[in-house]
């Protein structure tokens, strides 16, 4: 087949389902959709960045309601650093390679602070392995990390791990991932005698929408939970209770059907995750 009818044809397919490939909704479609509930003045892209008055509000609303949401569950799908999988979909969304003779790693590099960081951390999820590490070969360390509290590690292992630090011993393999009070770094107990790959789920922080052209990070068809909330904001800037209080229960409506399609049934089980130490 020539190679100019292959084009032809992928130009029709592309056509035939333009329709079907659809962006997330953005800030201007969203502050327009509830000026018009109102039965306001739109804005468009070229006068949204200088709006003032109820369009002002509008815009308030809407990014309020967004962030409501997007902060409910830190841990929604969508805020997904990253897809689970780049190595095997048990391990995590992001990875770290570990230094031997080092305990505390940042969980996100290139974050100069909190703001910067991620939203949230899985940290009863931690996995360590030496698949994918440079030189490594069968049979791999394949292990999951038990999460202990900084207090854990300085009541139980602080005291026989302190000359791998203080004397640049050899250490071992890691067993436990250990929480920095500010949740910015992780450590590992034993400090790693090697390279390995720490893998662990992790989450974005939300930012507020700002262009008229940012798009929400959710599927558009949650837009009505963002434009309930939303409604509320503004019934209660109007001063209509009534309105606000329907608006609201709407709200509350739409998040729970966010919450049972996006993050599955409630856990039916329990698990006793007690360290024992001998």
């Amino acid at each position: 087949m020539a190679i100019s009818h292959i084009r032809e044809l992928l130009k029709k397919l592309l056509l035939k389902y333009k329709r079907f490939i659809k962006m997330a909704k953005t800030f201007l479609q969203l502050t327009n959709e509830l000026l018009r509930e109102l039965n306001e003045v739109v804005l468009t892209s070229s006068n949204f960045s200088s709006a003032i008055g109820i369009q002002a509000h509008a815009k308030d609303c809407i990014n309020r309601a967004y962030l409501d949401i997007v902060t409910e569950e830190p841990k929604w799908p969508f805020l997904a650093t990253a897809e689970s999988g780049a190595t095997d979909p048990m391990y995590g969304n992001v990875s770290v390679d570990t230094v031997a003779g080092t305990r505390w790693y940042e969980l996100k590099a290139a974050s100069s602070n909190l703001t910067t960081d991620y939203g949230a951390i899985e940290w009863d999820n931690f996995y360590i392995t030496t698949v994918g590490v440079s030189g490594e070969a069968a049979p791999y360390v394949s292990k999951n990390l038990t999460y202990i509290t900084m207090d854990t590690w300085k009541d139980f292992r602080r005291t026989t791990e302190n000359a791998d630090d203080a004397d640049q011993a050899q250490g071992g393999q890691p067993n436990a991932v250990i929480r920095s009070h500010d949740g910015r770094k992780f450590a590992l107990s034993p400090i790693p005698d090697k390279v390995y790959k720490v893998w662990f789920f992790a989450y974005d922080l939300p930012t507020e929408l700002s262009a008229h052209s940012d798009e929400i990070v959710f599927p558009d068809v949650y837009s009505t939970t963002l434009l309930a909330k939303a409604r509320y904001f503004m019934h209660q800037f109007k001063e209509n209770p009534q309105a606000a209080a329907f608006a609201l229960e709407d709200y509350k409506k739409g998040l729970r059907s966010m919450r049972e399609n996006l993050l599955g049934p409630s856990t039916s089980y329990f698990k006793d995750d007690r360290v024992v130490f001998i």
